[in-house]
């Protein structure tokens, strides 16, 4: 009892200079989540793929991590409180055995104040008469900062910060009293959303980042953010199709659903930044610039068949520098059946010959395996509906596209399956456990279901199920990869309830999702990282270091294990690929459309490089205006493109394809036909 009230008396001893500020009551944590905290520390060490010791290299990580999901960009902590935290740089490892919660509830409750700190700042004591003349600028990549020494410095960066969304808002028209008014309704906002935190949201966050330090697919479900996730998915909800999560003061899209309205659009994509919200076609913006989560759902969902607009800052380029970009789309009923394949047939004319190309678009791998277990005769899954699509169109084309953009994978089975309509039987994949035991997963069937011509289209956000099927096609040489670079997700995770392990606990407890094991292609090598590299390249802003599993500082290493028993088809050898090349890059000089995509992905680079911008009023204008009229004369030519049979080159007699991966996706197959291949 004595040694519980000595830890007492040190921790309110060491909360003594930080209790300023008593607006809101001091977080701490309760007896369940310390046991809680044991359990996944347990659960995590023993049975995660890699079996990551706990020690002091661990816990570096998941302190620079808390650290960074509090204060990414340095705006709140000073460097004394970054001192004061530093006694637990190398502890937290031998903290979470024990499940000693202490540390982290304190650096929470002095992040709290020193926002607070800020609030206080923006509502009270900031002059908005900004002098928009000065040169001075705006520093926006926080690797590139330490923390603030002293409040007055803290106070400049503020400064800075506030005048740069003040100077947007400006060269928007809106008045200076709507400006100020705008800005400390936003931080009013944000105020209250970081003032609600109770003690499971700071449990949630912590836990999630211990999980996370283990690998970036290791996370910790707290009881209400399952119970919220289950509603979610039970609903048939009416909206855009897209996954939401908080990045700081802004909402970001984690994951577009497949099929659904935003997924059909393709003018958002995973890692955009919503800004403001429209209903619509006339309504006006509204800012939800630190809004709870909930509540930008809401403004964002909608009656089927009612137009949302929104203003978003595309994937990669930075809020302070990006020039927000307004979208419209089109709401609708978000259900499983949108997750369907679909095809279409394009006419398609190449150096005097007509083809038919048959585009099935596939937006994730699925089965519905109640309906199997049940016997369901007509059960969904994804092989099933290519295979009836094949049925259909297969004695009607001169070559197939499969589109595997944005599919972020599902069925493992599933992606076995496939395969296996395009190959003779033979391995697709092997799975590595963390005891290094491999299951290889065979396709059994030696039908090839489609013989002809394939090409596959792939993206950045193409990943798992959708790399284990292109990287099967491309290893048997059945097919040609045309795109981008998949997302190089190599790994296998499962979802474990703590009450299984604790039954004798009444209260619902939390979830972990670990990683167990890896995946790798019949070559032996590894998809993670590295992902399916591309036979025919597309010009692409997303790079492995910003976008994809190589963005992961705990991402698993790439690593390679004995190749497979299969028989390539050979019907792609590295002759036909140079050729299909030769004839891409000349294309990519000549073309009007594939030039303008290179001029779009350049801009983007550009932006992404960017690590400051400048508050001068004049300077921004043209800056926003050079990119304006950028974005303005690329979308002209398109849809010049799109009307002139001269500058189409009569690709296709339909109307033309205005998205320039698609389109490229089709020649090349057309290429391909030609070529008399399959």
């Amino acid at each position: 009892m004595k040694k519980i009230l000595i830890i007492i008396v040190i921790f309110l001893f060491n909360y003594a200079g930080w209790a300023q500020n008593e607006k809101f009551a001091k977080l701490s944590p309760t007896q369940d989540q310390s046991m809680e905290a044991r359990l996944v520390a347990g659960l995590l060490t023993q049975y995660h793929y890699e079996k990551v010791p706990i020690d002091d290299e661990l816990s570096t990580i998941i302190y620079d991590d808390y650290l960074s999901s509090l204060d990414v960009n340095k705006h709140y902590f000073l460097k004394k409180d970054i001192e004061a935290f530093k006694k637990y740089r190398e502890r937290l490892d031998d903290h979470i055995k024990l499940g000693y919660l202490l540390p982290p509830y304190e650096i929470f409750n002095v992040f709290r104040e020193r926002f607070m700190e800020r609030m206080d700042y923006v509502e009270n004591n900031l002059s908005f008469d900004f002098d928009y003349e000065a040169e001075e600028y705006l520093t926006i990549n926080s690797d590139s900062l330490d923390y603030a020494n002293s409040e007055e410095e803290l106070n400049d960066r503020w400064r800075k910060l506030i005048k740069s969304q003040a100077l947007d808002l400006k060269l928007d028209e809106k008045a200076d009293t709507t400006i100020q008014r705008l800005l400390k309704e936003r931080y009013s906002r944000l105020e209250k959303t970081i003032g609600d935190y109770e003690s499971r949201d700071v449990f949630q966050l912590y836990m999630n980042t211990f999980a996370e330090s283990f690998d970036p697919h290791s996370s910790y479900f707290s009881p209400i953010t399952s119970e919220n996730f289950k509603i979610r998915m039970s609903q048939s909800l009416e909206g855009i199709g897209a996954t939401l999560t908080t990045d700081g003061n802004y909402t970001r899209v984690a994951s577009v659903v497949p099929g659904g309205p935003a997924f059909e659009s393709k003018v958002i994509n995973t890692d955009d930044k919503i800004l403001a919200v429209a209903q619509g076609v006339e309504g006006e913006f509204v800012d939800i610039t630190g809004w709870r989560l909930d509540d930008v759902v809401q403004k964002i969902r909608g009656p089927k068949g009612t137009i949302v607009r929104l203003q978003i800052i595309e994937a990669g380029q930075s809020v302070s520098a990006g020039v927000p970009m307004e979208i419209t789309i089109v709401r609708d009923k978000i259900k499983l059946d949108n997750q369907v394949p679909y095809a279409e047939i394009r006419e398609v004319y190449r150096d005097g010959n007509q083809y038919n190309v048959g585009i099935i678009t596939i937006p994730s791998f699925y089965m519905n395996f109640e309906d199997m277990r049940a016997g369901v005769k007509d059960y969904g899954s994804t092989t099933r509906d290519v295979k009836a699509i094949l049925d259909t169109i297969k004695g009607k084309v001169d070559g197939i596209v499969v589109d595997l953009r944005s599919n972020g994978g599902g069925s493992l089975q599933e992606a076995i399956e496939l395969s296996g309509l395009f190959i003779s039987e033979g391995p697709v994949v092997q799975i590595r456990d963390s005891d290094g035991s491999i299951e290889v997963g065979k396709d059994e069937d030696e039908e090839i279901y489609y013989g002809g011509p394939l090409t596959i289209l792939t993206n950045r956000f193409s990943a798992s199920a959708s790399e284990i099927f292109s990287g099967a096609i491309q290893d048997y040489k059945r097919g040609v990869i045309v795109g981008e670079n998949t997302f190089g997700k190599g790994t296998v995770q499962n979802l474990i309830s703590l009450n299984q392990f604790v039954p004798k606990v009444e209260d619902t407890l939390g979830q972990v999702k670990l990683t167990l094991a890896k995946y790798y292609r019949v070559n032996g090598s590894s998809t993670q990282h590295k992902g399916v590299r591309p036979d025919i390249k597309m010009p692409s802003p997303y790079t492995a270091k910003a976008f994809g599993e190589s963005s992961y500082q705990r991402a698993l290493e790439w690593d390679q294990i004995e190749s497979s028993n299969f028989t390539p088809s050979n019907d792609i050898d590295p002759n036909i690929i140079a050729k299909l090349n030769e004839k891409h890059e000349k294309r990519l000089n000549e073309e009007q459309y594939l030039r303008n995509l290179k001029n779009e992905v350049d801009e983007a680079v550009n932006q992404q490089s960017m690590y400051r911008i400048s508050l001068n009023i004049e300077k921004r204008k043209a800056e926003n205006e050079a990119a304006m009229d950028r974005r303005n004369a690329a979308n002209e030519l398109n849809e010049k493109i799109s009307a002139d049979p001269e500058l189409i080159n009569k690709i296709n007699t339909d109307g033309e394809i205005k998205d320039p991966y698609l389109r490229e996706g089709v020649v090349v197959l057309a290429d391909l036909i030609a070529l008399g291949i399959g």
